[in-house]
């Protein structure tokens, strides 16, 4: 073989032998899952207003922060975004000051104040990180009451509680009781940032909204509002038991809220609200949990908002496998057998919307057991050999085909949990946090994993799946992924799942995507792109190209592109560079979990894709030496 098949097997080789000695004892990887300074600086928030003396922790939480405050003083989302983010920066200079390390007059803590300030103070903060103000007393808490008789609606109603997405549900819940009980806890390390806005606003939509550019017509929710709000006092109290007994019911074992930190920390602060004490077992079982997903990303302290355990084994397993390691090598059976181990066999709340089928999906986490979703289930029944777990593989099969949207597509984690009025909600970001409809990367990722089960294009749930990408497709042939970054990921997903399921190299939609790919590689055979793809939703160029972008453009090529294609072989030079698995290219973020506020950098992902990419070359590329 030539030059470039030798240093695709070097690369992988060596990418093979370090996750050989990264593997844990039990068969799982663990890789940082790294997101925004949010978690360190509301961590540090709730642990000094409650008087918890973990000065170590809060030690390692502040430095976590410091170390990501850029030389002006200020604090961005990702690398690229040149001019700051206030939210970030408000939460970064809060946690800083919260920590009793810092204090005003320091230079780096002036240069924040002044770029907050420049920049409408507070008034222009995401609606979460105002919502943390209030509950510490350095934010008024907004003239608004948010009904929880509104989680007593049956599911039988036209709009009710479940009609939001499980990740805002689990979030709402702590906050609206939180809110409504206007409840807060005293920062003493924080007398005030009056400093930083002297004009705090109650007003709802500005409290609740940042991003109040578009008009909405609001008629028909405020009608429904009304009507929730006109229900007798006793049904509102009925709410905040039930707000209280939601949160109770979804508490994992080491005491989490659906295993996320965010959801953890606010459940906190609505059962301090409600009456519960802070020594109280639930209470001092959250604060051990929360504190125990704090862990160092790249020599960083960082709170992880979950692990990303169960997530990153079954990419790498499924990778490694790809790459010819034998599904008998005891790598990949200790790895089958942890994932194995962690399917959720319980009835949930996905069931509230699909009730008929069985349970037998996995969640993100190895801590989780509430929350299964679709993209993590289809990554692990690639992850798991079929043979190994025949049963449990089937269930987790069955589990995923009943998932499918009406429309044809896949959510992340409900079925048809798409209602028009929860979009119009006025929330930031309700379009992307609110609801879970169908998403192209979903679609196409569980599609890839249909196509690996041997279901093909004539099968009627594939069908309507490709059907549906097909609908979804951008007007210059890519597609928008909701939760990597961002068209680079969708085109991939899409192109991979549909190969993977028989779709022709000849179909228009599979043309038009390829000469997409091939029209943004950049010259030097990479490809990249930022997060504010997310933002604009436009595809935005970086000024260079990452490892993970270029693994999956090149990857997405290859299913319909020959190997010796110059745009292949430029993207696969890339790849197999010793100097791109460091700086700007390794770490770039490329991870979605809520756009204009929570990018994620997976220190898995770099190995993940390139491993799948090269193996996909050099099985493209020996395919075409036979003939």
């Amino acid at each position: 073989m030539s030059t470039i098949h030798e240093k695709v097997r070097s690369r992988q080789r060596k990418t093979i032998s370090l996750l050989r000695e990264k593997q844990n004892a039990d068969g799982s990887w663990s890789f940082c899952f790294e997101g925004p300074i949010l978690t360190n600086a509301f961590l540090i928030l709730l642990l000094t207003s409650l008087g918890d003396n973990d000065k170590e922790l809060i030690a390692e939480l502040a430095e976590g922060i410091r170390a990501k405050q850029r030389p002006d003083g200020t604090f961005a989302n990702y690398p690229d975004e040149r001019k700051g983010n206030v939210t970030a920066t408000v939460q970064g200079y809060v946690g800083l000051l919260a920590s009793g390390l810092y204090n005003r007059s320091e230079a780096h803590m002036i240069q924040a104040e002044r770029f907050i300030i420049s920049n409408g103070g507070l008034r222009n903060v995401h609606f979460m990180t105002k919502w943390m103000l209030a509950a510490n007393g350095l934010y008024p808490w907004p003239a608004l009451h948010l009904p929880l008789s509104f989680l007593v609606i049956p599911p039988s109603f036209p709009l009710h509680f479940y009609q939001f997405s499980t990740y805002a549900r689990i979030h709402f819940v702590p906050m609206a009781v939180t809110l409504n009980k206007r409840f807060s806890l005293k920062n003493p390390n924080v007398p005030s940032l009056e400093h930083l806005d002297q004009h705090m606003t109650k007003n709802p939509f500005t409290w609740l909204r940042s991003d109040q550019a578009e008009d909405r017509d609001l008629a028909s929710l405020f009608a429904h509002w009304k009507r929730l709000l006109q229900i007798p006092a006793a049904f509102h109290q009925l709410g905040l038991r039930t707000a209280k007994t939601y949160m109770l019911d979804r508490i994992e074992e080491d005491g989490t809220l659906y295993s996320y930190a965010s959801a953890t920390i606010f459940m906190v602060y609505s059962l301090l609200a409600l009456g519960v004490s802070r020594h109280s077992p639930v209470i001092r079982k959250a604060l051990a949990g929360t504190k125990a997903l704090l862990t160092s990303c790249g020599n960083i302290p960082y709170l992880e908002n979950s692990t990303s355990t169960v997530w990153d084994t079954a990419l790498l397993n499924y990778a490694l496998m790809e790459s010819g390691i034998s599904d008998n090598d005891q790598m990949i059976t200790s790895a089958a057998r942890f994932l194995r181990e962690r399917q959720q066999t319980k009835v949930a709340d996905w069931a509230v919307h699909n009730p008929h089928a069985e349970p037998g999906g996995w969640g993100f986490s190895n801590i989780n057991t509430n929350n299964p979703d679709c993209d993590d289930t289809a990554a692990v029944l690639k992850a798991i050999p079929r043979k190994l777990y025949p049963a449990s593989w089937e269930r987790g099969l069955s589990w995923l085909l009943s998932m499918q949207n009406s429309d044809g597509g896949f959510s992340a984690f409900e079925k048809n949990v798409n209602h028009p009025l929860i979009r119009l909600l006025p929330l930031e970001s309700a379009e992307e946090a609110a609801i879970d409809p169908s998403t192209s990367d979903l679609t196409g990722r569980v599609l890839h994993c249909l196509g690996k089960a041997g279901l093909s294009s004539d099968h009627p749930q594939v069908e309507k799946a490709v059907q549906w990408l097909i609908r979804h497709q951008e007007e210059d042939g890519s597609w928008y992924g909701r939760w990597g970054v961002c068209y680079i990921y969708g085109t991939w997903a899409a192109l991979t799942g549909m190969k993977a399921c028989g779709v022709s190299h000849n179909h228009p939609a599979v043309k038009k995507a390829i000469r997409w790919l091939k029209s943004i590689q950049n010259e030097d055979g990479s490809w990249g792109e930022s997060c504010k793809s997310a933002e604009i939703k436009t595809y935005v160029p970086l000024s260079y190209g990452t490892v993970i972008q270029t693994a999956w453009a090149a990857e997405a090529l290859l299913q319909y592109e020959k190997p010796h294609h110059q745009a292949v072989t430029k993207g696969i030079s890339f790849l197999i560079e010793n100097r791109h698995y460091e700086g700007a290219h390794f770490t770039y973020p490329t991870g979605i979990g809520l756009p204009k506020q929570f990018y994620i950098k997976y220190h898995s992902y770099p190995y993940v894709f390139s491993l799948l990419a090269l193996s996909t070359f050099m099985k493209v590329s020996e395919k075409e030496e036979e003939k």
